[in-house]
């Protein structure tokens, strides 16, 4: 295998993982599981918005606190508008309709060990 070809399978491969790491934070927040979302996130990751910073826990602690958009019978609409992997970095837009709100998440992630982790999530409401 040359190492064009290997370079394509290992970008094939993140490509995958990383789509498998989103559909998972999709599911967490979707039924408020933050047992779902905590190992997808490095532990000294943090979130951040307009006035708006905590680190992951203290933001699990609000997820688990808020209401279960599913119980809410809220509609599944997610979605990964954009994927963008260098190396054993990525950034990752995505779509997130949820309760009252309507965000979009850029989600840093970095490969660390051969995983893939959210080490850094800005959002914004629209």
């Amino acid at each position: 295998m040359t190492n064009t070809n290997k370079q394509e399978t290992s970008y094939s491969q993140d490509h995958q993982t990383i789509h498998v790491l989103l559909q998972d934070y999709f599911d967490g927040l979707y039924e408020g599981d933050v047992e779902k979302l905590r190992p997808l996130f490095h532990g000294d990751a943090w979130l951040k918005g307009n006035n708006y910073r905590k680190s992951r826990d203290e933001w699990l602690q609000a997820v688990a606190a808020r209401p279960v958009p599913k119980d809410e019978g809220m509609k599944y609409a997610f979605n990964t508008m954009s994927l963008e992997i260098i190396g054993d970095q990525a950034m990752a837009k995505v779509d997130v309709p949820l309760l009252a709100a309507h965000f979009i998440d850029f989600l840093g992630l970095l490969k660390e060990d051969g995983e893939w982790k959210i080490v850094n999530k800005m959002y914004t409401i629209i």
